[in-house]
């Protein structure tokens, strides 16, 4: 590295120690900066960050809490410790900016709340928030156990399926019902394809060559990315127009869009409900999709967390399907998921770009550096995680995180760190769809685990990191009715 954020040290054995002798948990002490993998001319670390990115920013974070790479022929910061993520994430907006994130994601987001920055970023949320606030997740929770349920009435004991794809049909349904107010499957598939293809191509854009090539180099994965988008983009046209014709109210998500007004009375573009639609989408439909594949990959691994689960299901729902009032004693099958998003984060990188006068851990960093976080490898982390590989939903079940007290058996509880545990984000940029794709996560997991153990007889699933962190193939499972 030639451009240093901090005094020069060697490069680490693979242990934290030298991160811990001037590191995040003793403030005022000097940061220690070490050094990552040795690049190549150019491109620096961009090839081995492509071809694994995950077992990467796990290399990284073994070498210390900051560690100096190049992302291409651009200085680029990996920061590991909770504190230190927590300032990135919080400091947002202030002395960090939100990136260019590169031409495919901008061809398919365009420039909606996740990318949007300033007064522009601040005006959209402002108008998106209230759309997606616990009052309105309310009254969308009918709807997931709804379609969660007529998926359930679908399976048949010894019945063979596809979970990915049972997984994905089931979240694009509610997707489309929630936030465009459409009934039918073939709307719901139509986008389906469409995004998968996208959130594809975008994955591998920012993991490869493409991530360094200027915007007008045309390849064939961007011509994909925009043959998607265009068929996405004409059929939110479609739904916006038939909600702007009917005459009557609506309870989805984009009607609340269309209706919202920004401080000086100003509605959304078109463009601006094309956006947000599309980022809501994302968020109420791929994370979901993929965390509930991951949860019946581990569920059916684990059995005595599955007897854990089905236990609370039988108690507190009885004989009947769970609602939104049943999600807050619903404990151990919120636990189910937040482990499981600890295992396998939907977003599992996060980064942002240095202004004038930004500093992480008290130590300057050169503005135009770019900061990277990586959920992945931060919630795999030994010194937050007692066996941080085993699939432990135990973890949580005393609520936030650092408590300390005692759980359900009086074993007491692991400490924790805030930001040791970040999938949605945090800070100002959280994001915003997170109490609906937790509250959908729990219902739909609920309405099925109730009625159906999963054998999943995939062995091997890797993750894969696109847009989301999706499974590499088709997750085969057998379908048992229980009792």
């Amino acid at each position: 590295m030639t451009a240093h954020a901090g005094p020069d040290v060697g490069t680490h054995d693979g242990t934290h120690d030298g991160a811990q002798e001037g590191g995040a948990g003793e403030p005022g002490a000097p940061v220690v900066f070490a050094e990552g993998p040795r690049g190549v001319p150019l491109l620096g670390n961009l090839p081995a960050f492509g071809k694994d990115p995950l077992a990467f920013f796990e290399q990284l974070r073994n070498r210390g809490d900051f560690v100096r790479w190049r992302f291409g022929r651009s200085r680029a910061l990996f920061i590991a410790h909770p504190d230190n993520i927590g300032e990135l994430l919080t400091e947002i907006e202030r002395t960090f900016d939100q990136p260019d994130l590169g031409i495919a994601f901008r061809t398919l987001l365009g420039n909606g709340v996740v990318v949007a920055k300033g007064a522009d970023w601040r005006r959209k949320r402002s108008l998106v928030q209230p759309s997606v606030r616990p009052k309105q997740v309310r009254s969308y929770a009918a709807t997931m156990a709804e379609c969660a349920v007529d998926l359930a009435d679908r399976w048949t004991d010894g019945q063979r399926i596809d979970i990915k794809g049972e997984m994905a049909a089931l979240t694009r349904l509610i997707a489309v019902r929630t936030i465009f107010g459409v009934d039918t499957a073939a709307d719901a598939e139509s986008i389906g394809r469409a995004m998968d293809i996208a959130q594809k191509e975008i994955g591998a854009e920012f993991s490869g060559i493409g991530a360094l090539l200027p915007d007008w180099v045309p390849t064939r994965g961007r011509a994909r990315i925009k043959r998607a988008t265009a068929v996405i983009d004409a059929e939110v046209s479609r739904i916006v127009s038939r909600h702007r014709d009917g005459d009557t109210e609506r309870p989805d998500l984009l009607s609340r869009l269309l209706a919202a007004r920004d401080e000086t009375g100003a509605r959304l573009s078109d463009r601006e409900i094309r956006d947000e639609t599309v980022t809501l989408y994302i968020g109420g439909h791929e994370t979901t999709s993929s965390t509930l594949v991951w949860a019946w990959h581990l569920l059916s691994r684990n059995p005595r967390v599955r007897d854990a689960l089905t236990g609370e299901l039988d108690r507190v729902l009885t004989d009947r399907e769970p609602g939104y009032d049943d999600y807050a004693s619903l404990t151990y099958t919120q636990a189910v998921m937040k482990e499981t998003l600890r295992l396998y984060p939907t977003i599992w990188l996060l980064t942002g770009l240095a202004k004038e006068g930004a500093t992480i851990g008290g130590t300057p960093v050169p503005a135009g550096t770019r900061v990277w976080s990586s959920q992945w490898a931060t919630h795999r982390d030994p010194r937050w995680y007692g066996d941080p590989e085993a699939f432990r939903p135990e973890r949580w079940l005393t609520g936030s995180p650092g408590s300390g007290d005692g759980d359900a058996s009086g074993e007491e509880t692991e400490r924790i760190p805030e930001y040791a545990w970040f999938p949605f984000g945090g800070g100002p940029r959280v994001c915003l769809g997170t109490r609906f794709a937790l509250v959908e996560a729990v219902l739909v997991l609920a309405v099925l685990a109730r009625r159906f153990h999963l054998d999943v007889t995939a062995d091997g699933i890797r993750p894969v990191p696109s847009l989301t962190l999706q499974p590499d193939r088709d997750v085969l499972a057998t379908v048992h009715a229980r009792g």
